[in-house]
Order: structure tokens, then C-alpha cells, then sequence
């Protein structure tokens, strides 16, 4: 019985630092409009992260806001819960507070799974981690209006 719960345990444990080095927002709205729908701090260590989509996860775009340093972003790989996956080459340096150009969902509004990014941090003079957020965009435009 005690090896069952440490087990438990340690395996609890494991997931909770897993989770705490993302953020994501677990969307419960269909409401249109943009929505933070992850969050995530990346360094100088790594240079390729991803995020994973819960919820009410069907978005037909998708943007990144970069805060507290600024983040050269190469590209993106966005899954679907389908199977599918969308690569998407950036090639944008993000300034801190700056966000990337709006990135639309090949075929529309669709269920994100994850994303996937790889990313160079810029150096800045405090060699600060930098905030990374993702937005989606819902458009409802499959949904029909009972008016």
C-alpha cells in the first residue's frame, strides 16, 4: 500500500512541474473574438517549446505577444485535433511587448490540439526569460444564427 502511494505520489508530483512550465487557458467561451489561449516562458536554454490547446478549441487564427525580452521566432507547427498539422515559417524577430503578424488556420476555424514553436531568445542586457502568450481568433462562421 505505501508503494502504491508514493507511487501515485511521485507521478503527481511529475505532472504538476510539467504543468507549471506552461500556462494554458482552458477556453470555455464560443464567443467570437480574440482569446489568450496559452501562455508560456522561454530562455536562453531551449529553442524550441510547445503549447498545448484545451477547451473550446477551435480557432480560425491565431497571433503571439511576446513580453519582458524580445524572442526571434522562427517557425510554428499548429496540430489539429483531426491529425493534421499546419507548418507556418515566421521568420520574425518579436520586440518585448510586440506581437507577430496574424496567422490564419489553413481551412478555416479548426480544433487546435498544440503548437509548436522554435525560436531564438535575443540577447538583452539583464538576460531576462521571455513571456510568450498565444491568441486565437474565433469566428463562429460555421455556426448559424437562429435570427
Amino acid at each position: 500500500m505505501k508503494k502504491v502511494l508514493l507511487i501515485i505520489f511521485l507521478a503527481t508530483t511529475g505532472l504538476c512541474k510539467t504543468a507549471s512550465a506552461q500556462k494554458p487557458a482552458v477556453i470555455v467561451t464560443d464567443k467570437s473574438g480574440w482569446h489568450k489561449i496559452a501562455e508560456t516562458t522561454v530562455s536562453f536554454k531551449k529553442e524550441k517549446d510547445e503549447v498545448v490547446i484545451m477547451g473550446a478549441d477551435k480557432f480560425a487564427s491565431i497571433k503571439i505577444k511576446v513580453t519582458d525580452a524580445p524572442v526571434d521566432l522562427v517557425n510554428l507547427e499548429i496540430y489539429f485535433e483531426d491529425g493534421g498539422k499546419q507548418h507556418v515559417d515566421v521568420a520574425m524577430p518579436l520586440k518585448m511587448n510586440g506581437e507577430s503578424r496574424q496567422i490564419d488556420i489553413d481551412g478555416g476555424e479548426r480544433d487546435l490540439k498544440k503548437i509548436e514553436f522554435v525560436y531564438k531568445t535575443l540577447p538583452n542586457r539583464k538576460d531576462e526569460k521571455a513571456g510568450v502568450e498565444i491568441w486565437g481568433l474565433k469566428t463562429n462562421a460555421d455556426k448559424t444564427s437562429s435570427k
